[in-house]
């Protein structure tokens, strides 16, 4: 476990994409890897780097945990990029196929809708792990070395939005870790594309 890079951006975009589809790769249901990865990773990569950590086995990058501290400056950029993203989304529309169709109209129509709430002013993070360097020792490493960090900048707590299911990544998992689940909401695009019920749940942790 390490501190983020300017020369691990290829990896975390490539690891975002490998692991976009429930911990598999993205391509099935959203064929634009491009804009998949800029839209989750672009922020912590490009205008807040310092507050993102990296998995590196054998010189090889399996994991990351992208995390911000400035809550307020993440959400201004985010409303601007998202636009250029739609702007960019619109122009390929129409030589997409008819998953990425229809993963962008559930987008449009519902995603909004399925965004649990969570605290607006402070600390969170996500992370994505290759199956084959899936550990619950090694999630810990990673994730204490976040929290280190932001009790070194003076945070009090962090929070963070996970998809999760039962049989993997449920509430429990998140209890173990010192989290409190604070509110979650059924994704419904996984609807049909997997056997469990898929959430998005909000997660706090204090850390004092």
């Amino acid at each position: 476990m390490r501190p983020y890079e300017p020369r691990d951006r290829d990896a975390v975009r490539r690891l975002c994409c490998e692991t976009g589809f429930l911990g598999k790769p993205i391509d099935p249901i959203f064929e634009d890897r491009d804009l998949f990865s800029d839209y989750l990773t672009a922020y912590y990569t490009d205008v807040e780097p310092e507050s993102s950590f990296v998995l590196e086995q054998d010189g090889v990058v399996k994991g990351y945990l992208l995390g911000s501290r400035r809550p307020l400056r993440q959400q201004w950029h985010s409303f601007f990029h998202n636009l250029q993203l739609f702007a960019t989304g619109l122009r390929r529309y129409p030589r997409y196929n008819r998953a990425t169709r229809e993963f962008i109209h559930w987008i449009l129509k519902n995603s909004w809708r399925e965004v649990p709430a969570a605290p607006r002013k402070t600390a969170h993070f996500h992370f994505n792990v290759l199956p084959e360097a899936q550990s619950f020792a090694g999630t810990h490493v990673m994730l204490n070395a976040y929290f280190d960090y932001l009790k070194s900048c003076g945070e009090k707590a962090v929070f963070g939005q996970m998809v999760t299911f039962e049989s993997r990544r449920g509430a429990k998992v998140l209890e173990r870790f010192g989290f409190r689940v604070i509110a979650k909401k059924e994704i419904t695009k996984y609807r049909g594309k997997h056997p469990e019920a898929v959430y998005l749940t909000t997660a706090i942790k204090q850390l004092v």
